[in-house]
Order: structure tokens, then sequence, then C-alpha cells
């Protein structure tokens, strides 16, 4: 019987195990930090930026970055349509309104066409999602001047112009959940070049204790948004394989290409445009709209034959969570785009151990069940 192939996994080497076996071993008393500065320092290098702060998810990266931009109720911050709710949730939880901006259909991310028309005097930020590795027109949102968080939880080693992925936002934030392309178990990263920023986000991120602080005087009710040292041992060591780790992402993203380029034209991949290159953290395919196919099902059938997949995110506006949201019900009238690719879309086993025989197996399996 074929073994269950997984959506995502990581790839773990002698050097993240000696790293983490150190960390457990050593990184204790007046060593507890070190894995966490080598490993910050590591990643503001890697990008060319002037902090990098380690933190448990993305999603209190995103968090950090809106309260440190002073955001709250009153305030609107546009995201994306289309993408994982953690990109949005931190809007919630200071109290501001999200505003649904449809996506580009050649990006799967926003554009100046679909931003503009929803700028307000209450628009604080705009949230820009790298979805599934792909990249916006970054220098067309930033002429917007409104503040940019940029969400790359999704595109570590991709790039824009030649620009890494995490360099074009006033805070640029990444994920290094078990499913990414590089990992920490769980975790995230956010970047920035502003004094006050970083400032503000190493109070929040310790309860609102001043760095430095031995007396332990909380300066305000903060959060405990710290990664451990254990965590950035293992984040050390895959950051120093990056490009290996994006290059063995792109290689199996080609594989799948390749295939689908000699049979019948069933659906597109993860777009590429020419100023872009994709690091392709889960190669996804886009069905044909003839077709007709119910992504949930495809999802529910693969899953029978022993290989998971995930179903291409559905809409913000069009989830539960935000049924009382203010937008949603223009959301869900104008984003046409959103709407569209959301429901043909399904992500494809990207693991770091899959074959070249896997990809030809799991593509039959796909032609089987559409």
């Amino acid at each position: 019987m074929h073994k269950i192939i997984p959506v995502a996994g990581p790839s773990i080497t002698k050097k993240e195990i000696d790293y983490v076996t150190d960390a457990v071993a050593n990184g204790w008393n007046e060593n507890a930090n070190s894995y966490i500065s080598r490993f910050e320092e590591a990643f503001k290098s890697y990008l060319g930026r002037k902090y990098a702060i380690s933190l448990p998810s993305c999603t209190s990266g995103l968090h950090l970055s809106l309260l440190s931009l002073g955001i709250g109720p009153g305030d609107e911050v546009i995201v994306p349509d289309a993408t994982w709710i953690a990109s949005s949730a931190p809007i919630s939880y200071v109290g501001a309104t999200p505003i649904f901006a449809d996506i580009d259909p050649e990006t799967w991310c926003l554009s100046t066409e679909t931003v503009k028309p929803l700028i307000t005097k209450k628009t604080k930020a705009i949230i820009s999602v790298n979805l599934y590795g792909c990249m916006p027109k970054y220098d067309n949102l930033l002429k917007l001047g409104i503040p940019i968080i940029e969400d790359a939880a999704e595109s570590i080693g991709s790039k824009y112009k030649n620009k890494l992925s995490g360099t074009f936002g006033v805070t640029s934030c990444f994920s290094f959940h078990g499913s990414k392309t590089m990992t920490t178990g769980e975790g995230g990263m956010l970047v920035t070049d502003d004094d006050y920023i970083y400032e503000r986000c190493m109070i929040l991120r310790d309860h609102g204790r001043k760095p430095g602080d031995i007396l332990f005087q909380n300066q305000e009710v903060g959060f405990k948004y710290k990664m451990s040292n254990l965590q950035a041992a293992l984040g050390l060591a895959q950051l120093e394989r990056i490009e290996e780790l994006v290059g063995k992402k792109r290689e199996i993203f080609f594989w799948y290409k390749e295939a689908l380029e000699k049979g019948d034209a069933i659906c597109g991949l993860n777009p590429e445009g020419l100023d872009v290159y994709n690091s392709f953290w889960m190669t996804t395919v886009l069905f044909k709209k003839e077709l007709g196919i119910n992504k949930f099902n495809i999802v529910k059938e693969l899953q029978n034959k022993k290989i998971s997949t995930r179903p291409f995110f559905s809409p913000l506006s069009s989830l539960d969570a935000y049924r009382d949201s203010s937008d949603a019900e223009r959301a869900k009238l104008q984003n046409k785009n959103s709407y569209d690719i959301c429901s043909r879309g399904v992500n494809l086993p990207s693991s770091y151990y899959l074959s070249k025989d896997d990809v030809l197996f799991i593509l039959d399996n796909v032609g089987l069940v559409v």
C-alpha cells in the first residue's frame, strides 16, 4: 500500500540536530539567549534589515506591527480577501476594522487597482500578503503612501525585482510553522528598519518590560511573544541552508509543471511574473472554470487515496468568523477575483522528501478524481 503523502514537511539534517542538541545541553543561564541572538543577527543580515525580532508566530509579528503603528478602534486596515485568517486576525485584536481587498489574478496578491478604491481617511495601514510565495508589484503599492506591513509568512526566498521578500514593509513578518519553507516548529520573525517600531515591539513582546531591565518593572501590559532558544537553534540551522531549501521547493514546483504540460491542461499553477522569483512554498493548482470542480471534494477524495492536500484559502469575507464584519457584504459582491480563484485552487503535496515519482502518482490521482 502506498504511504501517506504529506502536504508539507521540513528538511531536517544533522546540522539542525547538532544545533538543537547543543542548545538543549548548553543553552541555559548565561547562554539562555545564545541562539536567539545568533538567529536574529543572521536573519537581519540575510535580508539587509536593521532589526530582527524573533517571535512565537507570524501572527504575533503582525499584531506587534499594528500596535507599534498606534492602530486601534476607529481605524481601518486593508488586507487581501484571499489569504489565511492569520493575516487579518491581528486587525481584530487591536479593535480596528479589516477592509477586504480583491486580488490581482496575475499575482494572487494586492494591487493598486484593488486597494485604491478602498482607501479612506480611516485607512492606517495595508497588510500585503505574499500568497503562496507570490509577490505583488510593491513599487506601485508603496507609492500609495500608506504604511505597508508585509506578511511574508509564505514567501521566504521569493524576490520582486531582485529584492528579497521581507524588504518591502515598514515591518515584514515571517512564519516558521512546521509546514513552511524553513521551520522552528512554531515561530516567526519581525524585521524593520525603524528605531521606534523596534523599541516598541521589544517592550510589548516581553510583558511590557524594557530590554535589560534587571529590576523587572513593567512599563505597561504587554504580551508573552518570545521565541525559545531551542527554536532559534533550529531556525539558525535552517537559515544557513535557505538557498538549498528554496531551491528544492522550486525543483518540486517544476516537476509538477513539466508533468502537467505533457498532459491535458486541466489546471494552471502558481504565477511567477517577469519581475518575480517565486520560492513556491506550496505548489498550488488552479482548475479550469469549465470543470466545475468542488475544491473540498477534491481534498477529501485525494485524502482517501492517502494524498494529503489543502484547499486554497477561502475568502476572509466568506468566513463565519467575519459574518458580523462591516465590510464583508461589500467584499462578497465586489471581490470577483478572490471568490473565483479561491473556489478553484488546491495546494498539492510539497514536502521536501517528495520524489518525482510521487509527483507523477499525485497528478495521476488528481486526474482520476477530477
